[in-house]
C-alpha cells in the first residue's frame, strides 16, 4: 500500500509538545460547543475525527486543527513513534479488515441538510462488526445520536448492506448529494442585473449578456457568458455550463429553492455571492455596483495558434503530434501526442485529422468569406445581441446548405472506408480556439455521432464546420478576447466506439481542494453526451491513484441512455433492469491507470480534463485537454 508516501509527504516529521495533552483530545464530545473546538469546516462539511483503542475501548476525538491526518495523532501521541516507513507500514495495517490496533473514524455534519453521519476512508475494509462497535461507543460518548453510518465506497457499501440487517441506519453520499437544496459550483460575488429565465424558455433563446445574472429554471446544456448563474436545477461540475463558468470566474450556484427566494429581484441589479456553504443575492449598493460593475465585462486575452492553411494532408492520429496543432486543430493533435508516445495500455480509437485548409476552401469556393467578413464588420455585431444572432443563424444556414467540394468529400470518404474500416464514425470539432490553457471551449462546437455513408459525411462535415459561428461559440471567443478572423476549423474523423458507458475524468478532486491525489471521474451508461450537458446527476466518484481509494460521490439518476442506431446517428433506449454500478473499483482504477500514464505527455502542474468510453470493459480515450475551472 502507498499510503504511507502520501501519509508522510502531508504532515511534519515531528510534532509539537503540548504543555497540556488534554487539549489535543477528549474521550467524550457532550454537546455543540466541544465539537466546535474538535472539528473543522472543510467546504460544505463540519469534519471530527476519533480513534477506538481495539484492545482497551478507549475512544479519543482528537482536535482536527491541530493533527490534519489520523497518523499524526496516533504516531505522535498514541504510539510516540517517530514517522518512518515501517512505522507507517504497520499503521496502515489498521485500514485492513482484522485491526491490530485502532479504529480509525470520520464524523460529518453535513451543512447543507443538517445531517449527521460516522464514516471511514474508503480505503478503509472495516468489517461489519468494527462499524457496529463504533456505533456503540459513539452512543455513549458522542452528543449526537443515532448517527447513521455512510459508505464511501463500494466495497463499504457491501458492509452497510450487512450492518442494515442488524437495525443500523444508513445514508449514502448519493443521498447526501441529491437531498441537498444548495450547491456551490464556483465561488465569487459580482453585480448584475438578474433575469428569472421562464420555465420552458427554449436553450436557444438564452441571449444573455456579460453583466446579466441568470437564474435558472432547468438544466441547459450550454449558454453565452454572463456575470452569474444561479440554477434551481443542478447536477454535477463537470456539465458544460458550470465548467464554462469557472472558466469565466463567476458566482456559480445551485438552489432549489431560488425562484421562490430571489424571484422578486427579476429585473433589479443584484449583488450575487457564492461561498462554500451558502449565497446571498439581494439589490446591489451603489458602493457595491461602483465597486464589482464591469470587472468581468473586460475581455481576457487567448492568443491562437497561428493557423496552417495550406496543409490538405489527412493524416492518421498515429502521423500526428501536439506540434500539429496548427493544422489540424486542438482536439486531434492532443489524441495525436498520446498515440505516438506509444504507451502501454492506453487506447485510443484510430481515426485522422481533416486539416484547416478544407474549411477554408468550403469558405472561399462558396463566396462564404464574403458574407463573414460583413457580418464581422457590421458595428451592430458587437452592439446589438438580436441582430448578431440573426446574422449568426443565416451565416451558420449559408455553410450548411452551400455544397461541398466533391473531390475532398470523395478523398475523407475513402480514407474512412480504407483506414477505419468502413464503419460508423464520429466526426468531431478541432478547431484552434478549443483544449487551450486558459480556454478549453468545453462544449462550444458541434460532434457527429455515428456518421454512416458519404453523403452523411458531408452534411455531417458541413454542420460542424457551421457550428463555428454558433452565438455561444463567438460570444464566448469574445470574452476571452480572441479574433473571430483567426478562428479556423478542423475535424476529427474518428472510429465510433457504441460505448457501454462514458464520461469525463479530471484529475483534480473537486470536492475537496485539500486532497492531491484524488481524481473526479462522472459517468452516465451509453454514449458521453448525456454527462456533460448536465441534464441529470451521473455517477461521481473521487478515485485516489495513490491508493486505489474510490469515494462515492452520487449515483447516476439517468433512466435513459443513448447508443448507436444501426442506420446511423443514436437512438435513446433504457437503461437495462439491473444494470448495476458503472465505475466500480476495478473500472475506476483501470481508467486511472491508463490517463496516469499520458499525464506526463502534457505539461505539468496542470490538471487535464479527460473524456473516456467504456466498451464493455475497455476503455478507451477520446479527448484530453487541460481542465479549466476553480
Amino acid at each position: 500500500m502507498k499510503h504511507w508516501v502520501v501519509l508522510a509527504v502531508l504532515t511534519a516529521l515531528a510534532m509539537p509538545a503540548m504543555a497540556k495533552e488534554q487539549r489535543a483530545w477528549v474521550k467524550e464530545v457532550p454537546d455543540a460547543a466541544t465539537w466546535k473546538n474538535y472539528s473543522k469546516t472543510v467546504g460544505s462539511d463540519e469534519l471530527g475525527k476519533c480513534i477506538i483503542d481495539v484492545k482497551t475501548g478507549d475512544i479519543y476525538f482528537f482536535d482536527v486543527n491541530l493533527f490534519n491526518i489520523h497518523a499524526d495523532f496516533v504516531l505522535g501521541v498514541l504510539l510516540k513513534q517517530a514517522w518512518t516507513r515501517d512505522n507507517i507500514i504497520e499503521y496502515n495495517k489498521n485500514y485492513e479488515r482484522v485491526k491490530p490496533k485502532f479504529i480509525l473514524g470520520y464524523l460529518t455534519h453535513h451543512l447543507k441538510i443538517n445531517k449527521w453521519s460516522f464514516s471511514f476512508w474508503e480505503g478503509d475494509k472495516i468489517s461489519a462488526d468494527d462499524v457496529m462497535r463504533t456505533k456503540a461507543k459513539l452512543e455513549a460518548t458522542f452528543f449526537q445520536k443515532e448517527l447513521p453510518f455512510r459508505p464511501d465506497s463500494p466495497m463499504q457499501q457491501k458492509v452497510a448492506n450487512e450492518v442494515a440487517k442488524r437495525g443500523l441506519k444508513i445514508i449514502t453520499n448519493d443521498e447526501v448529494y441529491k437531498a441537498a437544496e444548495f450547491q456551490a459550483f464556483t465561488k465569487g460575488r459580482t453585480v448584475g442585473k438578474l433575469h428569472v429565465v421562464p420555465a420552458g424558455t427554449a436553450y436557444e433563446s438564452l441571449n444573455y449578456g456579460r453583466t446579466d445574472i441568470v437564474l435558472l429554471q432547468e438544466s441547459y446544456p450550454d449558454i453565452t457568458p454572463v456575470a452569474g448563474i444561479l440554477a434551481t436545477a443542478f447536477s454535477t461540475p463537470l456539465s458544460h455550463v458550470n465548467l464554462r463558468a469557472g472558466a469565466w470566474g463567476i458566482p456559480n450556484a445551485g438552489d432549489k429553492k431560488a425562484r421562490e427566494k430571489y424571484g422578486k429581484y427579476d429585473g433589479q441589479v443584484v449583488y450575487y455571492e457564492v461561498t462554500d456553504t451558502g449565497m446571498t443575492m439581494r439589490p446591489a449598493t451603489p458602493q457595491e455596483v461602483k465597486e464589482l460593475e464591469g470587472k468581468l465585462a473586460n475581455a481576457k486575452h487567448v492568443d491562437l495558434p497561428q493557423a496552417d492553411l495550406t496543409n490538405k494532408k489527412l493524416a492518421m492520429l498515429t502521423r500526428m503530434r501536439a506540434k500539429d496543432v496548427v493544422v489540424y486543430g486542438t482536439k486531434a493533435a492532443n489524441l495525436g501526442e498520446i498515440v505516438t508516445a506509444n504507451l502501454d495500455g492506453v487506447r485510443v480509437p484510430a481515426g485522422f485529422g481533416v486539416p484547416f485548409f478544407y474549411y477554408q476552401q468550403h469558405m472561399l469556393q462558396n463566396h462564404l468569406d464574403a458574407k463573414l467578413d460583413a457580418v464581422l464588420a457590421d458595428p451592430k455585431f458587437k452592439t446589438d445581441a438580436v441582430w448578431r444572432k440573426t446574422a449568426l443563424e443565416q451565416l451558420r444556414k449559408a455553410i450548411i446548405e452551400a455544397p461541398i467540394d466533391q473531390a475532398t468529400l470523395d478523398m475523407i470518404y475513402k480514407r474512412v472506408r480504407l483506414k477505419l474500416g468502413g464503419k460508423g464514425v464520429f466526426i468531431r470539432s478541432s478547431t484552434n480556439s478549443e483544449d487551450l490553457p486558459g480556454f478549453n471551449g468545453a462544449g462550444l462546437y458541434d460532434t457527429q455521432p455515428n456518421v454512416v455513408g458519404k453523403k452523411e459525411m458531408g452534411q455531417a462535415l458541413k454542420e460542424d464546420w457551421a457550428s463555428l459561428w454558433n452565438l455561444r461559440a463567438v460570444d464566448e471567443r469574445t470574452a476571452f478576447g480572441i479574433d473571430h478572423h483567426q478562428v479556423y476549423f478542423g475535424a476529427l474523423v474518428q472510429i465510433g466506439v457504441n460505448a457501454t458507458a462514458a464520461g469525463v475524468l479530471v484529475t483534480k478532486n473537486l470536492w475537496d481542494t485539500t486532497d492531491v491525489n484524488g481524481f473526479t471521474i462522472n459517468a452516465k451508461y451509453g454514449l458521453g453526451m448525456r454527462v456533460v450537458e448536465g441534464q441529470k446527476v451521473p455517477e461521481q466518484i473521487i478515485f485516489d491513484p495513490t491508493n486505489d481509494g474510490t469515494k462515492i460521490i452520487s449515483r447516476t439518476d439517468d433512466p435513459v441512455m443513448l447508443v448507436f442506431d444501426d442506420k446511423g446517428g443514436i437512438k435513446e433506449l433504457p437503461v437495462p433492469p439491473g444494470a448495476g454500478v458503472i465505475l466500480n473499483e476495478e473500472r475506476a482504477k483501470k481508467l486511472c491507470t491508463m490517463v496516469g500514464k499520458f499525464v506526463p505527455v502534457f505539461a505539468h502542474g496542470i490538471p487535464l480534463d479527460v473524456e473516456w468510453v467504456l466498451e464493455g470493459e475497455d476503455v478507451w480515450i477520446v479527448q484530453a485537454r487541460p481542465y479549466v475551472g476553480q
